[in-house]
């Protein structure tokens, strides 16, 4: 499952976006259908699911809609702001 790391903050909206990564103080703007892409990634879904609902909105083809979640899911992975890993668990407090 595609995830956003815990690092990186989203502001997104359906007229673009930005991620905040705080271990650079950097951030990544994207576009309004990039900024879709991820609304949907997050949502929960498989990136299939992503797609389909991604060529519904924007009334194109679902291979072309698959084509383009895969290029945020890959870009945003590969600057490390995302992770298909599992979610790790953080302990917080005093060991005994």
């Amino acid at each position: 499952m595609w995830r956003l790391r815990e690092s990186a903050h989203p502001v997104l909206t359906d007229e673009g976006g930005a991620l905040l990564d705080e271990r650079t103080g950097r951030w990544t703007h994207l576009t309004p259908t990039a900024s879709a892409a991820v609304m949907l990634l997050l949502a929960g879904g498989t990136e299939e699911e992503a797609a389909g609902q991604y060529a519904t909105r924007y009334g194109i083809g679902f291979e072309q809609a698959a084509s383009d979640i895969r290029a945020v899911a890959a870009a945003l992975t590969a600057q490390g702001l995302a992770t298909t890993d599992p979610m790790s668990r953080r302990w917080w407090g005093w060991w005994r």
